[in-house]
């Protein structure tokens, strides 16, 4: 009887320590069963967040575009600076290099006034193109020759005609506003046998563009020190008027 009455209590302590056991099993279980609810409900609340912080992209930011990169350059309507055209001709071993000062201005055209290596001032307008003489009366010059034709081209890219771009060109806009690259692929069969595909970039304003011609020719542009001005000089609304 002894004996049995030293086991009684034994059983009975292990008894104990096993339910004692078993609830703190239950209650651990619980506990872990409660935090992983806790963090499937965060996550949830995450993205539910996120999806509705992606539903509100659109209507706050969006991709830099042909329609953004037009009324960004159009958004200055005067600029002036200076540039350094350089012409890489297969038959020469060095560019033929020029320089000058130009004057863009919505809806007026553009001053285009060379240095070096020769004296020169055009302008470009939707009239065509005009030199300059020593009297300081603007002569039209003959509308097919190859530098008219390129005139007009940087005209548009500079004036952020996007629009009338397309009409001869396909379009392939990268980057984003402060550096942006436009190429210019041309649709035609006339133009694919001038130009490969012509290359321009900017930021705010046009910094360089690059024509790529197919006989292996091209020409690299380049503006420096452009600047967006307040209004015309008397002199540059003379030319303009003339």
């Amino acid at each position: 009887m002894n004996g049995l009455n030293m086991i009684a209590p034994n059983m009975n302590a292990l008894s104990m320590k096993a339910r004692h056991m078993k609830a703190l099993g239950m209650n651990v279980f619980r506990s872990l069963h409660r935090a992983t609810r806790i963090q499937a409900a965060r996550a949830a609340a995450h993205r539910v967040a996120l999806l509705l912080l992606l539903a509100a992209l659109p209507a706050h930011a969006h991709a830099f575009g042909l329609d953004d990169l037009q009324a960004q350059l159009r958004a200055t309507p005067i600029v002036r600076g200076q540039f350094v055209q350089q012409k890489f001709l297969r038959s020469l071993p060095q560019p033929l290099t020029s320089r000058g000062d130009f004057t863009l201005a919505a809806g007026k055209g553009l001053l285009w006034l060379l240095r070096t290596p020769i004296a020169q001032d055009l302008r470009i307008n939707a009239n065509g193109i005009a030199r300059r003489d020593e009297a300081g009366a603007w002569q039209a010059l003959p509308q097919q020759t190859g530098s008219s034709r390129e005139n007009r081209l940087f005209l548009a890219v500079l004036a952020g005609d996007t629009k009338g771009l397309q009409e001869n060109f396909d379009l392939t806009l990268t980057g984003r506003a402060s550096a942006w690259q436009l190429l210019l692929t041309p649709r035609s069969a006339l133009l694919r046998q001038i130009f490969d595909n012509i290359q321009i970039n900017g930021g705010k304003l046009v910094d360089r563009i690059e024509l790529r011609e197919t006989q292996g020719d091209r020409s690299v542009l380049q503006m420096t020190d452009a600047a967006p001005a307040d209004a015309l000089t008397a002199e540059e609304q003379r030319a303009f008027a003339d």
